[in-house]
């Protein structure tokens, strides 16, 4: 719809000068009042949900211009094939449902690995106009909620959908909190392109205010990858980006830091690891930010959940939620500039914190709290007895899956596979955990604070009730059943909260 500025009421004639500087003036305080009432109606909407948000945490997340604040940046890797929605239908038949959760979607093309996906986004309902736009505002919005500073976004391609999305994605930033800030990041491992193409590309996408810049101005581009291209080329990126009267910093991702860190030293404003998802192999990571620092150079920590990929046949061992608290802490005692949440959203690596249909929010509920620590410096206080349980819904060593004739092996050098039920509390005091797992029984005494508690892994749900004085202070159950055979495999951990249900 086009907005047209209100024409002045007929009535006593004023001379052209007049009338246009009258009308002028109105039409000025009608926009001013729009703008401000957009702002307040905002602000009235973000209100209440930021609050609902920080009520399902064991702690107050701090208001966003505190964590804005800090030069501790938090973003997350936003990966463009996985929007909330592909088609807009209900979740219960869309393309999700359909396609890639079923060995036999996309006319069996998955069925090697028993579909695509084993988990989705949290479902939304159809939704009127342009429901893409409007699906992207409310991952804008859950993001910025939680406590982050904006997506990388995967520039998998240079034109069709996936391209699209990205332009989407940025309408939808600014739209939502001009304050949300978007990466770019070129996927080298999918754009086969030349300098000259990619820049001008990268500047066609710089005209939005909300790509991200630095408070010189220079443009934030993050490749992906970098390593796949020599610093030259980059080099001849910088150049023509410069042609558009666009400065550049360079923060590349590379898969091999070390390999790379010195060449790149020279044209880069910081450097980053894709990292990987096993909680036994983070040792690296001191050695990898001395370096960054000792060339002068920022550092962005990739902090991740899990990775399972069933198209790959591969897994890490996650450990619960070892791996997301070993990442975070690291970026944290370590001395990193930046974090990446690696992914936002990527299904099919199952290495999703965005809300799922099978985790609900609780990898980013947990994550905030070590967000508020890095960002703030300080651990936030707990107000809340929160529970987190999280276990497989499998044995890993489920023998045989009918629909699955090619089954996932642990990466290489990640950590053993275990089978465990891990409560995560933190409480306000000192309390009695009491939890069941399956048919059996366990009661221990969880301290105040943060706590992790490994369990063996039984057939069937698991449960913890947290009490304190006699009273009930938290409880929460598994959704899923743990069970020993399968039809397909799926190795990802499933997580639930007490403070969301």
């Amino acid at each position: 719809m086009t907005d047209h500025p209100a024409r002045p009421t007929h009535g006593h004639r004023r001379s052209p000068g007049r009338r246009r500087a009258v009308v002028g003036a109105l039409f000025g305080l009608l926009l001013i009042g729009l703008i401000t009432g957009v702002g307040l109606a905002r602000d009235r909407e973000a209100a209440p949900r930021a609050a609902r948000a920080s009520a399902a945490l064991p702690f107050d997340l701090p208001a966003a211009g505190v964590l804005r604040d800090s030069p501790h940046l938090v973003f997350a890797h936003y990966f463009p094939p996985y929007p909330l929605s592909l088609d807009n239908q209900p979740a219960a038949h869309d393309y999700y449902a359909r396609n890639y959760l079923t060995p036999q979607g996309e006319k069996g093309k998955h069925a090697a690995y028993g579909g695509l996906l084993r988990d989705r986004p949290l479902p939304v309902p159809p939704s009127r106009g342009d429901w893409q736009l409007a699906n992207l505002e409310r991952e804008v919005r859950t993001a910025r909620d939680a406590g982050l500073d904006g997506f990388t976004v995967d520039i998998l391609s240079l034109d069709g959908t996936n391209r699209q999305r990205v332009d989407l994605l940025l309408r939808a930033a600014q739209r939502v909190d001009p304050g949300f800030r978007i990466v770019l990041m070129p996927d080298m491992t999918s754009l086969h392109t030349d300098p000259r193409t990619l820049a001008d590309q990268l500047a066609r996408l710089a005209e939005s205010p909300s790509a991200y810049r630095l408070a010189d101005g220079r443009l934030v581009v993050s490749p992906f990858k970098a390593e796949a291209q020599d610093p030259a080329w980059w080099s001849q990126v910088i150049v023509r980006l410069r042609d558009h009267g666009i400065g550049t910093a360079l923060v590349p991702v590379f898969l091999d830091f070390r390999a790379n860190a010195e060449r790149f030293a020279p044209i880069s404003h910081a450097f980053s690891s894709w990292g990987n998802r096993s909680y036994t192999r983070q040792d690296n990571v001191p050695g990898d930010i001395r370096l960054a620092h000792s060339l002068g150079k920022k550092w962005m920590q990739a902090v991740s959940v899990q990775d399972a990929r069933p198209n790959q046949g591969v897994y890490d061992e996650a450990g619960n939620t070892a791996t997301l608290r070993s990442t975070w802490n690291h970026a944290i005692s370590d001395g990193a500039d930046w974090v990446q949440l690696t992914t936002w959203n990527d299904h099919s690596e199952g290495s999703q914190f965005a809300p799922s249909l099978h985790n609900g929010h609780a990898y980013l509920d947990i994550s905030s709290y070590y967000l508020t620590r890095f960002k703030t410096g300080a651990w936030p206080r707990i107000v809340r007895d929160t529970a987190y349980v999280t276990s497989r819904v499998q044995f890993a060593e489920a023998g045989g899956a009918p629909l699955q004739p090619r089954l996932m092996r642990p990466r290489p050098g990640t950590a053993p596979p275990r089978d465990q039920v891990e409560v995560l509390t933190f409480l306000t005091a000192p309390a009695t955990v009491s939890a069941r797992v399956g048919t059996v029984p366990h009661t221990y005494r969880a301290p105040a604070g943060a706590y992790a508690q490994d369990l063996p892994l039984s057939p069937g749900r698991s449960e913890a009730v947290v009490r304190r004085a006699g009273a009930t202070v938290a409880a929460v159950t598994t959704r899923y059943p743990a069970r020993r055979t399968v039809t397909v495999q799926d190795l990802q951990y499933y997580a639930v909260s007490s403070g969301r249900r």
